[in-house]
């Protein structure tokens, strides 16, 4: 599918979507030849990223079948539940998981993300609210994570001390001095 980011190459099954890449197909991994393209049993998916990329959506509601290791697993769960607009950064996720030092392992995990978007990996940042590492690259992490912040400044609202705000692109929070 086409998107502000790029084409999307959406992988699944009859009933669950299990990959969203986001380089061209040859980059991506061998299993990926020999896949027959049916944009028809993505629709919903399609039309949920659509409606997410326009700031109509701020939730995704597809069922997902990411596979990993268990450790990946859970970490892509306390990534999926890091609330729009907001960031998390890879030691808070490792805390979440239950291994508090295992923060490279962390990224490490969310860099194998198989959905990023619906499961937001450009949501984790670096401790010092630096953005780092995405693979779909920098440049597209933080296309989303303005995105974001465009939706929730139209009319969004989160609670305060709710969560971390997003930087901005000096990589500074509203009212951050230096």
């Amino acid at each position: 599918m086409a998107s502000p980011l790029g084409p999307l190459l959406l992988v699944g099954d009859d009933v669950t979507l299990r990959a969203i890449h986001m380089n061209e197909p040859a980059a991506g991994p061998p299993w990926l030849d020999g896949l027959e393209s049916d944009p028809v049993a993505f629709r919903d998916v399609i039309e949920q990223l659509e409606a997410y990329f326009m700031g109509d959506r701020v939730t995704f509601d597809v069922p997902l079948h990411p596979v990993g290791t268990p450790f990946q697993e859970a970490v892509w769960a306390a990534v999926a539940a890091i609330p729009y607009g907001t960031t998390r950064s890879y030691a808070e996720i490792a805390a979440a998981v239950g291994r508090p030092s295992a923060f490279r392992a962390v990224g490490l995990a969310n860099g194998r993300n198989p959905l990023p978007i619906v499961v937001p990996c450009h949501r984790v940042i670096g401790s010092s609210g630096a953005l780092t590492g995405y693979s779909g690259g920098i440049g597209r992490k933080r296309h989303l994570l303005d995105l974001e912040r465009r939706t929730l400044a139209r009319g969004g609202h989160l609670s305060p001390g709710q969560c971390h705000p997003v930087p901005d692109r000096s990589g500074k929070v509203a009212g951050q001095r230096g």
